[in-house]
């Protein structure tokens, strides 16, 4: 296993584990349970950001500027349902 697959999985796990997160943090009724859960989400997203930009600076993720034409006829189909 090279280290490119290794990051893509850990990056996998944590857009995983925000999702965890997100819903305990919205389900949560007790409020220090909230608040922990809430901090959990936060490092979790931002050792999230960080692997990203890591792996797009070694040329790992490759990043893709959608062309104004694809976003309108996406919109417009969206639009016309």
């Amino acid at each position: 296993m090279n280290d490119q697959l290794l990051m893509d999985n850990y990056l996998l796990v944590l857009k995983s584990t925000v999702e965890v997160y997100v819903h305990g943090t919205l389900e949560s009724s007790n409020q220090n349970v909230r608040e922990l859960l809430k901090a959990g989400l936060d490092n979790t997203m931002e050792h999230q950001k960080e692997t990203y930009d890591e792996m797009t600076k070694l040329g790992w993720y490759e990043i893709s500027n959608v062309k104004a034409s694809e976003i309108k006829k996406i919109y417009n189909k969206v639009k016309n349902k």
